[in-house]
């Protein structure tokens, strides 16, 4: 009954089941822009939640789909939708990995230590534990050269009013939808990763805001695609 961390994942997986879908369309024409073009080769879903990145997956352009969510519950939801994709696990195109982000050795061996041509976040790093690292290490240790990052997320706002609210309501919301933080700055994280030298990974990136999306929106969003060097 007291297990915080088990609570809310479920609490999360059943919520989910209800605003997932909702959430998916309201984001798809964002989501098909970003992700249909761009992701090739192995894609890597950091916290695929139901599975809903797959949908977006040109099948004749990726040849594998990860799927990394660290929430079990979700696990037969994704089977579900990357089969109705064209992936699965019989023919090795689909991998459900139950470790988090930030077990880079854990999904390093998972790929028999290669790398991967692309990875999708959507919704998902506002989660993942010690974030700056995490990313780091995702697009050092994860990512090929030349490979892209993608991604869609909520993130810490740039005015003050939305930011200050953010900021209040994060604390709880962290327990009630497993781990989700809604103050992060996660797109400015991202454009900023520098290596070892203190020069930027990227050889080129970008992040942007959804067409009409009112800036007054306690789950403000940027949208990010960002290639390795």
């Amino acid at each position: 009954m007291f297990n915080w961390t088990a609570l809310s994942q479920i609490s999360f997986a059943t919520v989910w089941m209800a605003f997932g879908q909702g959430s998916d369309e309201h984001a798809r024409p964002d989501k098909t822009n970003l992700i249909t073009p761009h992701a090739k080769g192995v894609v890597l879903d950091i916290g695929a939640g139901h599975g809903y990145t797959a949908s977006y997956l040109d099948r004749t352009k990726v040849t594998k789909y990860i799927a990394l969510e660290p929430n079990t519950l979700m696990h037969g939801h994704i089977r579900e939708k990357a089969h109705a994709a064209g992936f699965t696990e019989a023919d090795g195109t689909l991998l459900i990995l139950s470790c988090g982000a930030e077990a880079t050795p854990s999904i390093m061996s998972s790929v028999d230590h290669t790398k991967v041509d692309t990875i999708v976040a959507v919704l998902s790093l506002c989660s993942v534990p010690n974030p700056k690292n995490t990313l780091l290490s995702l697009a050092q240790d994860i990512l090929i050269s030349g490979g892209e990052f993608l991604f869609y997320e909520h993130v810490l706002s740039h005015r003050k009013d939305v930011a200050w609210w953010q900021k209040f309501w994060a604390p709880i919301w962290v327990y009630v939808f497993d781990g989700c933080r809604l103050d992060r700055p996660t797109h400015l994280w991202v454009k900023e990763l520098v290596d070892e030298n203190g020069e930027s990974v990227w050889a080129e990136g970008k992040y942007w805001g959804p067409d009409g999306w009112p800036e007054e929106q306690l789950f403000w969003r940027q949208i990010g695609r960002f290639v390795k060097k």
